[in-house]
């Protein structure tokens, strides 16, 4: 991930973060199958599919959504936080730690 993304905001909105074009394009192309995997699920579970192979699909999906946050916590690092920590917001700090002890849940 080679490019940085930039943060607008303001008083009056909620935070944005501007990404990448093949950052954000690899994203929604994650969410998307991630999305059909889900769907998958659905009907496996809608047809009666034995217990164990629903259980591997799970594990899968978890993984996939693993890989996604993965991706969203490095940008979040590499550019966020840089960025509100250079413009002497150090209360991001806090915010990053609740953030991991959420994904680590």
């Amino acid at each position: 991930m080679d490019a940085i993304p930039s943060i607008k905001h303001d008083r009056d909105s909620a935070r944005t973060t501007v990404r990448d074009s093949k950052l954000k394009t690899d994203l929604i192309t994650r969410l998307k199958r991630i999305e059909g995997q889900v769907r998958g699920v659905t009907r496996m579970v809608e047809e009666d599919v034995y217990c164990d192979n629903i259980l591997h699909q799970i594990s899968a999906l978890r993984a996939a959504l693993d890989g996604v946050g993965k991706q969203v916590l490095e940008n979040h690092l590499r550019g966020c936080l840089v960025d509100r920590i250079q413009a002497g917001e150090n209360e991001v700090v806090d915010e990053l730690l609740v953030t991991i002890k959420t994904l680590l849940k």
